[in-house]
């Protein structure tokens, strides 16, 4: 089989670009997914904290409940936070039960007795856990590595807001 000139670049020329395309289609699922094989990790943090309840701390339910730490699930995608804990410095725990935290969603978790919903969460506690002076909250997924931690005192405002 004889090529003429002409023909034997323009099938180089589309050798390579059939390959380059190939290459390119087969990596771009990998690397669009990356995020998803660890969405704990980057998709659900600590979005906010009040760790100092409004006005006198009288150990009221209503005084605690306005004690809370406020998770946010900044992916698209549902997080199931089943087993996952929200902890302090002094080693409160508190352990989520079959909750999942839809795309672009936030829940509360409060420290005092109430009713769970999609956006409420409770501890059930009849104390304090946050110090409102210094403290550190660190959520860890189901199999105990960390996924944000958030300190306050030592220079930093009370009420913090990411």
């Amino acid at each position: 089989m004889t090529l003429s000139a002409s023909s034997t670049p323009r099938r180089i020329a589309a050798t390579v670009l059939t390959a380059g395309a190939l290459v390119s289609a087969a990596a771009l699922p990998a690397s669009a997914h990356d995020h998803d094989r660890h969405p704990s990790r980057a998709q659900v943090v600590i979005s906010d904290v009040r760790a100092d309840s409004p006005g006198r701390d009288d150990g009221s339910n209503r005084s605690l409940n306005a004690e809370w730490v406020e998770l946010t699930n900044r992916g698209r995608h549902a997080v199931n936070l089943d087993g996952w804990t929200l902890r302090s410095s002094d080693g409160h725990r508190y352990r989520f039960d079959d909750v999942r935290l839809a795309g672009r969603a936030t829940v509360r978790v409060h420290t005092g007795h109430g009713r769970d919903t999609r956006t409420d969460l409770y501890q059930d506690r009849r104390d304090y856990v946050w110090d409102n002076y210094t403290d550190t909250a660190t959520l860890r997924d189901s199999r105990g590595r960390t996924v944000d931690t958030e300190s306050w005192g030592r220079g930093h405002r009370y009420y913090y807001r990411r």
